[in-house]
């Protein structure tokens, strides 16, 4: 059975985009539920950008911070303050969330749209299409590009058991504001880390056994804007960075990602790497897996003068080593397109330490 999957409804793609919101929103806007709630990232708090909001009566914002990886108790705290404040003004439900950050404020925000019409908590949802109910519509507007958030089905949350997605077609941001000039400022080494996210989508998709020329199509074009952007630096890169992030989190919609991220999330449920980063320290470790993509990397690397973080597990202990290795491997569709449907008998819990105590 092939599947039918959800792609997002709506987007604008261009520079001062971002001044549209407001009449985008409109549409969104009832008598009984006209309340926007703004999920943003909290560095932009000092920043102009709160003035360019198209702030109305009866709307939210939520300040969030997202210095760590996105939690399900955090999610949890926010759709209890959201429900509590549309309540306060007579509505029952809020009109719409709107994401502006980076992946993380985009996935809390995708999160919190779906929890305000599904009972229990985020943590309940962790896994494969266990979403019920639709979520109330949600926008995105991406001020870092590369981990495909924007696009994607899933919402990464860290659990009180397990680093695992929200996946489901509920998931998908209905509208995305794609303004090239919002990422503009964006720290040089988030900016890389970020972007690796999707060099790495794109080398992993590519390679996986899931490979279809939906995805490969996708990949080929996202992975070659990467090259532009880390090896040339092109004038136009953030441009083509944007959109290798949305083309990035296009290609895995058919297909998946692979060893990377699987260590990815053990690193950052155990240690609390930041997604970028830790992909980045565990592909570094992945000759043998994807030696022309991580010999390529190195050069991005040194072309953008960014040194790797090292001798982060050093200070692991045995107990948290096994809880990171039961992370990486519970995610079994993630090592199907690595290595195919025989992968348990090649990726041992051993070979995953042995990973993890090189980095």
């Amino acid at each position: 059975m092939f599947r039918n999957f959800k792609t997002i409804s709506r987007m604008v793609f261009g520079r001062g985009c971002f001044d549209q919101l407001g009449d985008i929103l409109s549409e969104q806007r009832h008598a009984d539920r006209a309340g926007i709630v703004f999920v943003v990232d909290d560095v932009f708090q000092d920043t102009a950008l709160p003035k360019r909001l198209p702030f109305e009566p009866g709307d939210l914002l939520l300040w969030v911070n997202v210095d760590d990886e996105p939690k399900t108790a955090y999610v949890d705290q926010l759709t209890a303050q959201v429900r509590q404040s549309m309540s306060a003004d007579g509505q029952p439900l809020a009109a719409g969330v709107v994401g502006i950050g980076g992946g993380s404020t985009m996935d809390l925000a995708k999160a919190v749209s779906l929890m305000l019409t599904n009972p229990g908590s985020s943590a309940d949802y962790q896994g494969w299409d266990l979403i019920k109910q639709p979520a109330v519509y949600h926008a995105a507007v991406p001020t870092l590009a590369g981990t495909g958030a924007e696009v994607s089905r899933t919402t990464v949350l860290t659990g009180p058991q397990k680093k695992l997605g929200i996946n489901s077609d509920f998931t998908v941001f209905d509208q995305v504001v794609l303004d090239p000039a919002l990422i503009a400022d964006a720290p040089r080494e988030q900016r890389f880390y970020t972007g690796m996210d999707c060099y790495i989508h794109c080398v992993e998709s590519l390679a996986g056994t899931y490979l279809n020329a939906f995805s490969q199509a996708y990949g080929e074009k996202a992975l070659d804007m990467c090259r532009e952007v880390f090896l040339q630096d092109v004038p136009d890169s953030d441009d083509k960075l944007m959109m290798a992030s949305f083309f990035g989190g296009m290609s895995i919609a058919y297909s998946q990602v692979g060893v990377c991220h699987a260590l990815s999330y053990g690193l950052s449920f155990g240690l609390g790497i930041h997604h970028g980063i830790g992909n980045s320290i565990a592909f570094d470790q992945l000759d043998a897996y994807y030696p022309e993509g991580v010999a390529e990397f190195r050069r991005m690397l040194d072309v953008q003068g960014v040194s790797l973080p090292r001798g982060i597990t050093a200070a692991a202990d045995d107990a948290l080593m096994e809880k990171m290795i039961d992370v990486a491997l519970g995610l079994d569709p993630l090592w199907e397109n690595a290595l195919g449907k025989d992968w348990k008998t090649i990726m041992t819990r051993d070979k995953v330490r042995a990973l993890y105590r090189r980095m």
